[in-house]
């Protein structure tokens, strides 16, 4: 939520919904922001449904897009032109991956918040390059914070 607000994000993309928790405060940061859009990808059912509820429950569905099936599929077409925050908290051998489908969207200085982002090497690696085009941190126990260069 804080980093979402601080950022004035209005553009926000997750892998890896869930119950829908992270989305439930990504949502709320857009909403305190003035409004926005979320896009975020779910591979089970079951998890879709019950984020959905949580929203409704919030009363935050109105700003959240909730895509159902393999992220791969789901985030390879119809993203906005420009990113604000990226959350990776899905299968963490994907980061990578998922990162390559959004990376030309995401706008200079662009967050992207890994969780779990030791179990992703190949990702790590890619964020900490001087060559990478980010500036990357660790982040808490487990999380990478990075911000897209120019």
């Amino acid at each position: 939520y804080m980093l979402a607000r601080s950022t004035g994000a209005r553009i926000i993309v997750e892998f890896g919904t869930s119950s829908g928790i992270s989305t439930l405060y990504l949502a709320a940061a857009l909403r305190d922001n003035g409004g926005g859009r979320l896009i975020t990808t779910e591979f089970e059912p079951s998890k879709v449904m019950r984020a959905k509820a949580n929203l409704a429950e919030g009363g935050l569905i109105d700003l959240v897009e909730v895509r159902e099936g393999d992220a791969l599929e789901t985030l390879s077409a119809d993203l906005p032109e420009r990113i604000d925050l990226l959350l990776l908290d899905g299968a963490k051998a994907l980061y990578p991956e998922i990162l390559s489908l959004v990376e030309s969207r995401l706008r200079p200085g662009a967050l992207v918040i890994a969780d779990n982002a030791d179990f992703s090497p190949e990702y790590l690696e890619r964020v900490r390059s001087l060559a990478g085009g980010y500036m990357s941190t660790p982040f808490g126990d487990d999380v990478e914070l990075s911000m897209r260069l120019g």
